[in-house]
């Protein structure tokens, strides 16, 4: 498929909601991409996932979200009517159509929905079933990154059942010290995680990821600045300007991320232009060594006379509200809110092209 001529106008399907943890952040995400997308080059069809995996088509949003300050109890809810997943792609004449996966977390950032959008043969945002599901499981994300040589902090995981508790804390404390950082392997927003200072807290840290994971990762934690890049492309992706973050509580959590804004968001982060072009460099490798695709905000911590570039964590769907990173940094590089959205939409394109090409035959 080519891509659409720059007069085409688009049916965009803005997927949200889902059936995880982040289930919230999602629909908080839809609300601002579908006030902020052009009308006039596309065709918005909002299309919800309630918490119970049933699809619904809410038409009305588009009528009811013109005030694109919009804040968690404000969040897009899927409401309307229900609908087979497949007819929500099919296209409507001769329009093109994409779509935008706004689905964090489980079953929606982790491949299956793209898995999903691949065998009904349509472009969609984002990285695909591989690099999803590499960047959500935290785990396989640090092997992968680790043998392409990229550096990061210590850590250790756990998988439910293959050992006690007790053991693990030992084992925790041993290697990595205290205080250390617990997750969830398959998560994201800083849900299910927790800050463990003492063999308690540790224990009671388990216990909670286990709510959300059967794998935890367990990292050292660090005394270093939150450093974050967006990067957007396919092959050839480009860097934003960093930006940093300083949590408003003890680590930029849940709270910090998505209800209170009390982080701080520094943007450009102060850094020198030696320590710019080296991050810009190392998010893009993480990048593409994670087989990302579209967009993917990627995290570092920077220990300064230290380590240096300790990389986190990438999000291939990072959050796009009034006060998530992801969109303000592109912003500060001179790319503006509805220019990305575009952006994403071309990359999808130019992305299925490319993979629509390859040959079926022996």
């Amino acid at each position: 498929m080519a891509n659409p001529a720059s007069t085409d106008r688009i049916r965009l399907v803005v997927l949200f909601g889902g059936a995880s943890a982040e289930h919230d952040v999602s629909c908080v995400t839809a609300a601002h991409v579908l006030a902020a997308a052009d009308r006039s080059k596309y065709e918005l069809i909002p299309v919800g996932i309630t918490r119970d995996g049933t699809w619904i088509r809410n038409d009305k949003a588009i009528a009811t979200l013109a005030d694109p300050n919009l804040s968690l109890p404000d969040a897009l809810e899927p409401e309307g009517t229900e609908i087979d997943p497949l007819s929500a792609l099919q296209r409507a004449g001769d329009a093109t159509v994409v779509v935008l996966p706004l689905l964090h977390g489980p079953h929606g950032e982790d491949g299956t929905v793209q898995g999903m959008l691949e065998l009904a043969g349509v472009p969609y945002a984002g990285a695909g079933v591989l690099g999803s599901a590499l960047c959500m499981d935290k785990a396989m994300a640090k092997v992968v990154t680790a043998q392409s040589q990229i550096p990061q902090c210590n850590w250790i995981e756990f998988q439910a059942g293959s050992g006690e508790i007790e053991n693990l804390i030992e084992r925790a404390v041993d290697t990595l010290g205290l205080p250390v950082f617990v997750k969830p392997a398959n998560l994201g927003s800083s849900v299910g995680i927790s800050k463990a200072h003492d063999r308690d807290e540790l224990g009671t840290a388990i216990e909670l990821a286990l709510r959300y994971d059967e794998v935890v990762v367990i990292e050292e934690a660090v005394n270093a600045r939150e450093i974050e890049v967006a990067v957007l492309g396919n092959r050839d992706p480009r860097s934003s300007v960093p930006g940093e973050i300083v949590p408003g509580a003890e680590f930029y959590d849940y709270e910090d991320k998505y209800v209170s804004g009390a982080a701080g968001l520094v943007i450009p982060a102060d850094l020198s232009d030696h320590e710019v072009a080296e991050v810009q460099q190392l998010a893009k490798r993480a990048f593409l060594a994670l087989r990302c695709a579209g967009m993917a905000r990627v995290d570092f911590f920077y220990e300064e006379n230290s380590r240096g570039w300790l990389l986190n964590e990438i999000n291939t769907i990072p959050g796009f509200t009034s006060i998530s990173m992801y969109p303000k940094l592109w912003e500060a590089s001179g790319l503006g809110y509805s220019d990305l959205i575009d952006r994403l939409v071309e990359l999808a394109c130019e992305r299925h092209q490319v993979r629509s090409g390859f040959s079926t035959d022996h």
